[in-house]
């Protein structure tokens, strides 16, 4: 138990999380494939969570509650699942919107459930020197303060793109898995303290 520090009120696996920081996942993206044709329209007139503009956009938004998300269903019968903080409430969702389809008289499946985006954030809690950083890692970083405030860092391995803000508020998107989240943001870290702005 000694090798364990509370993050939150859980207890941090060091072998897991050796910096002892765990990313939040903020945003999962999901997709699932109802595996039959949509009238957008009257699902957009008989549900009232829904709205569907077509001159805008090609797909009803649909939101639930809970788990508090929203979802794009197109007339093929895709659908798109966003705003879950847990790869388990993305698909509780999802089954949830298939539920509402079905209800409305369409004979929706549920096919090829897919997690295609983990967005995590964490905070090191000190300020990075975002210049020395794409000075010296060149290859992966690009960093236009005038563009955008943060350093836009594309891991390699695994295929993540790291955001990394003076601040040391950190945000990892693209990952499939969390587990993936978590190895970019272990192979990151020793980075960051390497390039920690010294207090004046």
């Amino acid at each position: 138990m000694e090798d364990q520090v509370l993050e939150g009120s859980h207890p941090v696996d060091y072998s897991k999380h050796p910096s002892g920081i765990v990313p939040t996942l903020q945003n999962i993206v999901s997709t699932v494939n109802l595996d039959c044709k949509l009238d957008l329209k009257a699902i957009a007139l008989q549900a009232r969570n829904a709205e569907y503009n077509p001159k805008r956009f090609a797909a009803v938004i649909m939101r639930i509650r809970e788990p508090k998300t929203t979802a794009l269903i197109f007339a093929s019968g895709k659908m798109v699942c966003t705003g879950a903080k847990s790869e388990q409430h993305s698909k509780l969702a999802a089954r949830k919107y298939a539920r509402i389809i079905q209800k409305l008289g369409f004979p929706a499946k549920f096919k090829d459930f897919k997690i295609q985006n983990i967005v995590g954030s964490c905070d090191v809690k000190f300020p990075i020197r975002l210049e020395g950083l794409a000075y010296s890692h060149g290859a992966f970083s690009s960093y236009e303060p005038e563009l955008f405030p943060g350093l836009i860092y594309r891991m390699k391995q695994p295929k993540i793109v790291l955001l990394i803000f003076v601040s040391g508020k950190i945000v990892l998107t693209g990952a499939k898995v969390r587990d993936e989240t978590y190895t970019a943001f272990e192979n990151i870290y020793p980075v960051l303290t390497e390039f920690r702005k010294i207090q004046q």
